[in-house]
């Protein structure tokens, strides 16, 4: 179970096998690596599922390998996205290891331990988030971890300081870890080492990445909305050669704007960063990681409150809407987009 979908395994993967799973997508929610929010979005679950599966098929149809087989109809039958009848929230997938890597405290701080990953090993999961940047809307992490001196302009490939809102010439190729406690923005060298990759597999790895940018930004395009950022995962099958894995195109990997608006879970997170829970998510952040303190959530004294009723309705009529703009199927009974946008700047 995840925070936002849950997963069956039908049949195990091995060392040099992979298995076979289905995600059922779930209305659940996530902010900050918090986990299960207390609402639930309604119509997320499917929206997220024909998303990723219509995204799949188009990478397919790139030659990108996936670990993607289909979606399952209401007869639980295994069928390609136009097949089905009616929005499904359970697709399969094939399934390859996850190797948590170890923890250790060094010095009062925790260590990951990263040695399981090596240049032979096959059929696993790739312990990182791979993000592409095509602009820096307000909100992008990019200007905390500049303004805390975690990174620099040039370091991110830039020649000058960025602008909220700016659009860039080329992508920003980012990477941050992927099986820790909560996620840390690396180096690609350091990834390099993390994952055990080969300097020709990173190389693959940033060419694969830039191929599903494409592939979203002439999606997004077409449902007249700025693709700003994202992210995938990927992995290794047996013969050790890339697979997009996990999920991809969706509102909840992806940072879409339209008419300089989120329309994403942006938006959830922008009316949580008002809250004061959110100030308890940041401190106890920042003592784990000084303390070096595994599970900074236990930290945390109080729970996120509830979204508005309202925000929440507007969030899922977003999910829904823009699945079929993406897909180009009217599948969810939801208002067009620029009747959604303006609802929510008349109310919020």
């Amino acid at each position: 179970m995840g925070s936002v979908k849950d997963l069956e395994v039908i049949r195990k993967p091995t060392r040099n096998r992979m298995g076979v799973g289905r995600f059922i997508f779930s209305d659940r929610y996530s902010v900050f690596d918090w986990g299960e929010m207390p609402d639930l979005i309604e119509g997320k679950g499917q929206a997220l599922c024909m998303t990723g599966a219509y995204c799949f098929e188009r990478l397919e149809e790139r030659g990108v390998r996936t670990h993607y087989r289909g979606l399952v109809d209401q007869n639980g039958r295994v069928v390609r996205f136009d097949e089905l009848k009616e929005p499904s929230n359970v697709m399969e997938i094939n399934l390859v290891n996850v190797y948590r890597p170890k923890t250790v405290v060094k010095e009062g701080k925790l260590v990951y331990d990263y040695s399981v990953y090596t240049s032979s090993l096959r059929n696993c999961l790739i312990p990182l988030e791979i993000i592409y940047r095509n602009g820096l809307p307000e909100g992008s992490s990019v200007f905390k971890r500049l303004e805390q001196g975690l990174v620099t302009a040039k370091e991110l490939g830039l020649d000058h300081y960025p602008k909220a809102g700016e659009r860039l010439a080329k992508p920003i190729l980012d990477v941050s870890t992927k099986l820790e406690d909560k996620d840390r923005y690396v180096t690609w060298e350091e990834a390099k080492g993390l994952a055990g990759l080969a300097y020709g597999e990173v190389v693959e790895v940033q060419s694969l990445l830039l191929k599903v940018d494409n592939m979203i930004n002439e999606l997004a395009d077409r449902a007249g909305l700025v693709n700003e950022d994202g992210k995938i995962e990927l992995a290794f099958d047996p013969e050790r050669r890339l697979m997009v894995v996990d999920v991809v195109g969706t509102l909840d990997e992806c940072r879409f704007t339209y008419d300089r608006l989120h329309v994403s879970k942006e938006i959830a997170r922008q009316f949580y960063q008002k809250t004061s829970w959110f100030m308890h998510v940041e401190e106890a952040k920042r003592k784990a990681e000084k303390e070096g303190i595994e599970d900074w959530k236990k930290l945390v004294k109080t729970q996120p409150p509830r979204l508005e009723i309202t925000l929440e309705t507007i969030i899922s009529k977003l999910y829904m809407t823009t699945a079929n703009e993406l897909t180009g199927r009217r599948m969810f009974d939801a208002p067009d987009l620029p009747e959604i946008v303006k609802e929510y700047k008349l109310r919020f």
